[in-house]
């Protein structure tokens, strides 16, 4: 991807040339991520898949940030979303399975905020205390 394209992907739904990702495009991120943050595994890569859902993002997420399910309940917290541990292994199971349960916008929502102040604020701390001794 350009430059441009990545900063159309990043535009506010009122701005007229932002564009949407499409299911691929997100999938190749996620794929992309868990290779930088985990490391690529031998054989041929995952293809992305066509269609995404709430449940895989949340799973790609998981995996790339290498979350156990008390760091992904622990992350919640901070969002001030209460999830048990059934409730959150519910969401990673196989859609056919009888206990699977579908991953709502306000879940995946809440999520992406717990981890937006775990990682970011943590980040803007050590950027503060290194800018203080300097």
């Amino acid at each position: 991807m350009t430059r441009a394209q990545i900063s159309d992907l990043l535009k506010k739904e009122e701005d007229p040339n932002q564009q949407i990702c499409e299911d691929p495009t997100m999938a190749s991120f996620l794929n992309g991520l868990i290779n930088e943050k985990r490391g690529k595994k031998e054989g041929p890569q995952p293809e992305p898949e066509q269609v995404l859902n709430n449940n895989i993002i949340f799973m790609k997420l998981k995996i790339a940030l290498n979350l156990r399910a008390e760091d992904v309940i622990r992350i919640m917290e901070l969002a001030d979303f209460v999830v048990s541990k059934p409730e959150l292994s519910a969401f990673f199971r196989k859609s056919g399975h009888k206990h699977y349960r579908v991953c709502k916008d306000q879940i995946l929502r809440n999520f992406l905020h717990g981890v937006q102040l775990e990682y970011r604020d943590g980040i803007e701390a050590i950027a503060r205390s290194k800018w203080q001794k300097d």
